[in-house]
């Protein structure tokens, strides 16, 4: 299966290290990216939040608390505070815009975790001009619909809660139109729904989205659905990803 975007032409599956592969190196770091490149990846699953001061930095939690040495609520910081912290102690969190120009060979799946990080994100995009190795995501379908609706169709989206909702009720058969998307990033299940089945899976490639699970770092779980016929996988466990994708055919790196 190809896909029509530049951002996932050439591929059938990818292997996605989350936040930098977190279960191997600090997520989220320059070193995490620069770890995993060296692995031959060259997609990377990272998060985006805001400063007060609208500085977008590579960052997952709503507070500096969990992976630096530092505290505080990111959205309230300006981020001449929010760069004095470093991530597990030893280096800085990069903001979006040096990890686009840190890594130029690297496509980032972003996730937009916030509102505020909403516009900026729209400004750096259109700045850069990244389309090409750039997919936005977000839990909230209302970003995403302002996403499309400023960059439209150059930049790759993610289908956000209620546009993979659509697609599995038209999987099971009701007619629903498919959400202007180019991928489906999704749980294997949630509510209690399984939503990585096989007729989920022919009914998004059908219209040309590619299904992306996560966050799978269990070796038998990351066969079984490689062998189920998903398009990629993304994994704390870069490493264990790269063997297993090598093992079942479907690895391409460098």
């Amino acid at each position: 299966m190809t896909f029509q975007h530049p951002y996932l032409s050439g591929h059938s599956f990818i292997c996605f290290a989350h936040r930098g592969g977190g279960a191997e190196q600090r997520e989220n770091s320059a070193s995490a990216f620069a770890a995993t490149r060296a692995l031959g990846y060259r997609y990377i699953e990272t998060d985006i939040q805001a400063t007060a001061d609208g500085t977008l930095i590579v960052f997952h939690d709503d507070t500096l608390d969990r992976t630096t040495n530092s505290t505080g609520t990111i959205a309230t910081l300006p981020y001449s505070t929010v760069r004095q912290a470093l991530i597990g102690g030893i280096e800085p969190i990069m903001t979006l815009e040096q990890a686009l120009e840190q890594f130029p060979d690297i496509c980032f799946n972003i996730d937009i975790k916030t509102e505020k990080a909403l516009q900026p994100t729209l400004d750096l995009m259109a700045k850069m001009k990244c389309f090409e190795r750039v997919c936005l995501a977000s839990f909230s379908d209302n970003r995403l619909r302002k996403v499309r609706r400023k960059l439209g169709s150059e930049i790759c989206t993610s289908a956000g809660p209620q546009g993979v909702f659509a697609l599995k009720l038209a999987s099971w058969g009701i007619p629903l139109a498919s959400p202007p998307v180019h991928c489906a990033q999704v749980p294997i299940s949630e509510y209690g729904i399984t939503i990585v089945t096989s007729s989920f899976i022919k009914h998004c490639n059908k219209n040309g989205i590619a299904v992306h699970v996560w966050t799978i770092d269990d070796e038998d779980e990351m066969r079984r659905l490689i062998q189920l016929g998903v398009n990629g996988l993304i994994s704390d466990r870069p490493t264990l990803l790269k063997q297993v994708a090598m093992e079942e055919g479907v690895w391409v790196g460098n």
